[in-house]
């Protein structure tokens, strides 16, 4: 009797009594896959060279969330072939550890961004945005010249850094306490970063923008993208694994 009412033909023709299995069988799933992580500490493995933002950094991020970049560009390298021979390496989750939100995703209208710092020059990126099509002519991406017309207005610094310590991302006292002075000096050629660049290793200080004379949105935002991917030496951090057929990365990423 228990086979018999067990059997698929039985639970196929009882609505009530297949939907209480299906129940019972995602609740154990969910249990298996999610009990654990409240024995661990963190489920992101940590990697050498993950900073936080500098708040430089970190305006041109806000900027970059405000004018809706993420919408066409991800920042998620998938491990497929396809992927890793135009845009690089694969994305690690350590790479997006103090991303909130995280700009991870599967849309993608324009390129992929994970690894685009440091791929062009300060002056690319600026004309890029000013006229994507200037330099790439197929570019359906809008324009943004405003960006290089607008003094960057950020507000206090030290309340952004402050709130993102409240939820893990491990910005000290001194952080805090010189993030507006940090976020001018980054831009300014003639400023001494000594201690900026000690606090926050790679960091790239420099005018951005190509007038050292003004602090402006278009600054932040390139700081931002020139420092996309380049914080992890992502084949020491985890090797890549051969995948079938494979070749090597090409060097532009295309």
């Amino acid at each position: 009797m228990a086979s018999k009412f067990f059997n698929h033909g039985t639970l196929e023709r009882n609505v009530s009594l297949l939907g209480i299995a299906a129940l019972i069988t995602v609740a154990i799933g969910g249990i298996v896959e999610i009990a654990p992580l409240f024995w661990i500490d963190n489920t992101i493995e940590k990697v050498e060279g993950m900073r936080p933002y500098t708040p430089l950094e970190l305006a041109g991020r806000n900027i970059y969330i405000r004018e809706g970049c993420y919408n066409c560009h991800s920042q998620m390298i998938r491990p497929f072939r396809d992927e890793v021979e135009r845009y690089g390496h694969y994305s690690l989750a350590a790479e997006s550890m103090y991303d909130h939100p995280f700009q991870w995703g599967s849309k993608r209208t324009g390129p992929d961004l994970a690894r685009v710092g440091g791929r062009y020059s300060d002056e690319w990126h600026v004309q890029h945005l000013k006229d994507p099509r200037a330099v790439v002519p197929e570019s359906i991406m809008p324009t943004y010249p405003f960006l290089a017309e607008r003094d960057l207005k950020p507000g206090d610094m030290r309340a952004d850094l402050k709130a993102l310590t409240r939820v893990g991302v491990p910005y000290s006292d001194a952080d805090i306490s010189k993030a507006n002075d940090d976020l001018a000096a980054q831009a300014d050629p003639d400023a001494d970063t000594t201690d900026l660049l000690k606090r926050y290793p790679k960091a790239q200080a420099r005018d951005f923008d190509g007038d050292p004379s003004r602090l402006t949105e278009m600054d932040a935002l390139v700081a931002y993208l020139q420092m996309i991917g380049t914080l992890v030496d992502v084949d020491a951090a985890r090797p890549q694994e051969s995948l079938p057929g494979q070749v090597a990365p090409k060097e532009d990423g295309r």
